[in-house]
């Protein structure tokens, strides 16, 4: 199963950024996602943003996982 999730954009260098998700920051490839700056949201996927998304929208799917996650730690 492929999972991909909402991150922020905290700082970008020339093709890659440092997003940051449920408190976990990494760096990923903004070169499939032109435009994008930082404070957007993107949806990463295996290391790659794959495409932008409304901060409504990242903030709902990372409520769910949040409720997902907290559960299965119950």
């Amino acid at each position: 199963m492929c999972l991909a999730i909402p991150a922020k954009i905290i700082k970008i260098n020339k093709k890659t950024a440092t997003v940051e998700t449920l408190g976990v920051k990494k760096e990923i490839d903004i070169s499939l996602v032109p435009g994008v700056r930082t404070g957007d949201f993107v949806i990463v996927h295996a290391g790659f943003a794959i495409q932008s998304i409304d901060k409504e929208d990242a903030v709902s799917i990372q409520n769910y996982w949040k409720e997902y996650l907290d559960e299965q730690q119950n």
